[in-house]
């Protein structure tokens, strides 16, 4: 019988190869993850200031930096609807507000001028402190959704403490305008499987956004973040807003006109997503199956 006798130098030179091989396995698998379709990169917190120029004026990431988020979009499991895959001009306006009240008149006053229904994402603590301001954006037709009790870090809470922060907002806004919601936005755009998991499950759509104003910068002006917006408006987009946002009162009214001008239709997020068997893609895009 012949006896093999594996020296330190065949150990290393198979430590080797297999490190090489791993290296091949894992630049094919980023290559294969690359979008080439030129879509808006996803971005596990849109809320980070990605991309900051030395002068705080521009929000572009670098290639590598798109190309980072994107694979890792890619290998994500669960994701949240980002956009949505339509080809008749029709975008959503959302508003987050969790903060402040002191512009939310002049955005519903704004909205009604130009006919446009928006979706506004309440928090509880919101909502408890401006009931008024709440009845008033239901009654002019917008859309609410639910945007939790207590804008806590989602991934860092239980199951059983996702499902409560969702209820007790729900309960309060049946409270004050008759209707529970059955759209979700994570706060500061946090989430992970378990978070998607559990909030499709308690039967709310999980609603992100692919074009952020980052309107609660305060160093962004107004023409940064319409030359920002504007320049990526497309069918099925979702545009994120603050009822808060520093400069909402200066950049509000030129977005809509120019949107109308160029043939866009404000709709809220739940006329906005596709009816029948749909998917969501690694992008979060929401297709028809």
């Amino acid at each position: 019988m012949k006896i093999f006798v594996i020296t330190k130098k065949t150990l290393y030179f198979i430590a080797a190869a297999l490190v090489l091989i791993i290296a091949a396995a894992v630049v094919l698998v980023v290559s294969a993850g690359k979008r080439d379709d030129g879509a808006e990169p996803t971005s596990a917190k849109p809320h980070s200031p990605l991309g900051q120029t030395k002068d705080g004026e521009s929000d572009a990431l670098s290639q590598d930096d798109c190309y980072e988020v994107e694979v890792l979009a890619g290998f994500r499991k669960e994701l949240p609807i980002y956009s949505v895959s339509r080809n008749d001009k029709k975008i959503a306006i959302t508003i987050d507000a969790a903060w402040s009240d002191d512009k939310t008149p002049f955005i519903l006053s704004t909205l009604e001028r130009y006919n446009v229904k928006a979706t506004f994402f309440l928090c509880g603590f919101w909502a408890k402190a401006y009931p008024e301001q709440v009845r008033a954006i239901a009654a002019a037709g917008h859309a609410i959704g639910n945007h939790t009790m207590t804008h806590p870090h989602m991934t860092k809470i239980s199951a059983e403490q996702m499902l409560k922060e969702l209820s007790e907002l729900d309960d309060l806004l049946e409270k004050i305008t008759g209707k529970r919601s059955t759209l979700f936005r994570a706060p500061y755009g946090e989430y992970n499987d378990l978070v998607i998991l559990t909030v499709r499950g308690a039967g709310y759509e999980p609603i992100q956004w692919d074009i952020d104003t980052i309107d609660w910068r305060p160093e962004r002006s107004s023409q940064t973040i319409l030359d920002a917006v504007l320049s990526k408006l497309h069918d099925g987009a979702i545009i994120l807003c603050h009822n808060n946002g520093f400069k909402i009162e200066e950049y509000l009214p030129t977005l809509i006109e120019t949107a109308l001008a160029n043939g866009y239709t404000f709709v809220t997020v739940d006329e906005l997503l596709l009816e029948g068997e749909t998917f969501i893609d690694v992008n979060g895009v929401q297709k028809a199956e």
